[in-house]
């Protein structure tokens, strides 16, 4: 369970991949969302049933449910979520004396 998700912060989320479209775009499950979403993959041959691991940034966060900018904004229950990086805000300089 992810309970310490912020707006900012960087996730990840594990998909599973459906099937090739082409050559170059896979089509992958992604848990909690309900839709295939298909992404560029020229790197590797995944097939299907292989997990593939998604990073995005948080931008909203509603209850249980948060929206993840994979690209596309993708909303998934925050219990699908790994947090991977927590969103340090940028700090104010000092002037020295």
């Amino acid at each position: 369970m992810a309970r310490g998700i912020n707006i900012g912060d960087e996730v990840a989320l594990t998909a599973t991949v459906r099937r090739r479209v082409n050559a170059d775009r896979v089509s992958v499950s992604i848990p909690s969302y309900g839709f295939p979403h298909s992404l560029v993959d020229r790197t590797s041959k995944m097939k299907k049933g292989q997990q593939m691991e998604l990073v995005g940034d948080v931008t909203h966060i509603q209850g249980e449910w948060v929206t993840v900018n994979l690209g596309v904004p993708v909303t998934v229950n925050m219990d699908t979520l790994r947090l991977v990086t927590a969103y340090k805000s940028p700090t104010r300089k000092t002037s020295g004396p």
